[in-house]
Formats: structure tokens, sequence, C-alpha cells
């Protein structure tokens, strides 16, 4: 029965992780990490790293440009809140 319980607990524990990741972006920065929701369970871009990335190019990324990106940028400060507005606006008016 304790074996049992001790299984059911390490599911658990595997299935939360799973949730986490799927639910999360995880960016990585040059002054830490920081956790951006996704709008929808996924897999892709869980894990990525900003640190020699050109601002243009990060937000080309629809995924995470529409999970708020840009928020976070003008958070840590790799762009003020004007340039933001005017590298989506570019990037989503071009086809």
């Amino acid at each position: 029965m304790i074996h049992k319980i001790k299984q059911l607990i390490v599911l658990a524990i595997l299935v939360s992780v799973g949730y986490f990741l799927l639910s999360n972006h995880i960016i990585y920065f040059s002054n830490g990490i920081k956790l951006l929701k996704k709008s929808r369970l996924t897999s892709a871009y869980t894990f990525i790293s900003i640190e020699n990335k050109r601002v243009e190019d990060i937000l080309k990324i629809e995924g995470l440009r529409n999970d708020g990106i840009g928020d976070l940028l003008v958070e840590i400060g790799k762009l003020n809140h004007e340039e933001k507005e005017q590298l989506e606006h570019i990037i989503t008016s071009t086809p």
C-alpha cells in the first residue's frame, strides 16, 4: 500500500512539472531568469535565451510576442515602451 502511494506521489510530481513546463516560457538573460506565461499549453519556446539576440529577432517569434515578451523586454531594460510599440507595429504589419 505504501509503495502504491509513493508511486502516485511521484507521478503527481512529474505531471505537475510537465504542466509547469508546458504553461511557461523560461527566459534566460544576463541578470537572471524570468517566467512568462504561455497563452496555451505547448512545448514551443519553453527555454529561450535572449542574451545575445537582437530585440527585433525576439519579437519576430509570434508565440513569444503574443504571450507578452515585449513587455518583459521593457521590464528588464532591453527596450523602452515606445520602441516596443514601434517594433511590434512594424513586425505585425510586415507580411
